[in-house]
């Protein structure tokens, strides 16, 4: 792949979204907003050292909301022609027209909108070709199959590589766009033989491909994963401490975004209805969010409708201190967009309470005996309830120290209760998307067995 990622540059791009807004406002549209993004990218995946896929993409396309007072219609095109872009304008509009009004649609409030938005240096392009890329994935995987002999099969490695740009705009004055990329090595090793076998997986990811992590360790990491896990048992039911790995904690955060977002809270349909301002977790817990970290996969100066982005503590001291909103779900709430519109953005979970011995071993140590989990299965988080029951793997942990792998259990819970009940955070701090978290420990869950 070439750095002719783009056949637009960013100044093209804002000529057409200032060509659509007149668009809209010669149709009569009291406003109108634009997204034109553009992007190009390759996905190569081997699997027993042998080409599986090749995939290159390049796409582009135009997003088109305009309003008649407060009646709003979307229409979307792949064609940068004038022709179509007063055609896609004419079909918003012929939408809106038709649409009922809806007295919390509109755009932002023009104070609210990123007017100098800052280079946060989010694209970093990887200059690879389809054969390097192909090489990168077959390193992976061999070194996965070079750590044991056990290693007998896998589910694949690959390598994907993308690189994107867009520019947003509204007719409050608002026009803003930046290049962005994002490049990933995974594999998925499986061990053992017959019915007695085990997978597992890991990758790397990264807007910068200098930041990866070489496909050899990631390999053996893989491999090294699965291996831990033949042999596994079965647990009879009990109730005990688990401790969320990492990767998995990262998960939990996520749910607590969802719980914690307009859509869910304006449609009451989440277990932490009206909990601004009160305990939702231990008081050694804090939730940052930080949008404006340089290179981040979760940074943004502005969120998708051009509301300048600010960092803040989500949680203070257990205590929720803001939801996650766009202009739509805050209206309908009676408050103020939080710069939340496409979701969160960089978000750290830490514990006032974590030590520099509060390693995996430490919070193994610390969790005495429990379950570490280290899969889930399923997706059984009922979010108006809080009710939580997943399928689950790991390993049963005796006096601090791993006694064996188990799978075919169950855990279960509730959410509220599941994040009063926080013990420690490790500082084995992983990032997963735009969520950084060491593993979590969880004073007590059931665990459904045999």
């Amino acid at each position: 792949m070439n750095d002719s990622a783009f056949t637009h540059t960013q100044d093209q791009l804002k000529q057409l979204a200032r060509d659509v807004l007149a668009f809209a406002k010669a149709q009569g549209a009291t406003d109108a907003s634009v997204e034109i993004s553009e992007g190009s990218g390759l996905s190569v995946s081997v699997r027993k050292g042998k080409i599986e896929t090749i995939e290159q993409n390049r796409d582009k396309g135009i997003g088109v909301t305009v309003y008649s007072g407060q009646r709003r219609g979307n229409a979307n095109t792949s064609d940068f022609s004038t022709k179509s872009l007063k055609d896609t304008v004419e079909a918003a509009w012929n939408i809106a027209r038709f649409t009922a009004e809806d007295d919390c649609a509109g755009l932002p409030d023009a104070d609210l909108l990123e007017t100098a938005p800052r280079d946060l240096r989010l694209y970093y392009p990887w200059l690879i070709s389809t054969e390097e890329a192909v090489q990168l994935a077959q390193r992976c995987e061999n070194a996965a199959f070079e750590v044991d002999p056990r290693v007998t099969n896998s589910e694949g490695a690959s390598v994907y590589v993308q690189q994107s740009h867009f520019v947003g705009a509204n007719s409050r004055g608002f026009i803003g766009g930046y290049p962005f990329s994002r490049h990933t090595i995974s594999v998925a090793p499986i061990a053992g033989k017959g019915n007695k076998m085990q997978r597992d997986d890991w990758y790397t990811s990264a807007r910068d491909p200098k930041k990866l992590g070489k496909p050899e360790a990631v390999g053996r990491y893989a491999a090294e994963r699965a291996l831990a896990r033949l042999n596994a048992r079965k647990l009879d039911t009990r109730t005990c401490p688990v401790l969320f790995e990492a990767p998995l904690a990262a998960g939990l955060v996520g749910a607590f975004v969802q719980a914690t977002s307009g859509g869910a809270l304006y449609r009451k349909s989440t277990f932490l209805l009206d909990t601004l301002g009160k305990q939702v977790f231990p008081s050694h817990i804090n939730v940052v969010e930080d949008p404006h970290l340089v290179g981040a996969v979760g940074s943004a100066p502005f969120d998708e409708e051009g509301v300048k982005t600010q960092r803040r503590k989500v949680v203070d001291n257990g205590v929720l201190q803001g939801y996650f909103l766009s202009s739509y779900s805050a209206r309908k709430l009676g408050m103020q967009t939080t710069g939340n519109a496409g979701g969160s953005h960089n978000l750290d979970l830490v514990s006032t309470q974590t030590k520099r011995a509060d390693d995996f071993e430490g919070m193994l140590r610390k969790m005495g005996t429990g379950l570490l989990v280290t899969e889930l299965m399923g997706q059984g988080v009922n979010y108006v309830t809080g009710d939580y029951s997943r399928g689950a793997s790991g390993y049963w942990v005796e006096n601090g120290v791993i006694q064996y792998p188990v799978e075919e259990i169950t855990i279960a819970g509730n959410m509220r209760e599941m994040f009063q009940q926080i013990v420690a955070i490790g500082n084995d701090v992983l990032t997963r998307g735009n969520k950084s978290t060491g593993s979590i420990l969880i004073e007590k869950m059931v665990i459904a067995g045999s």
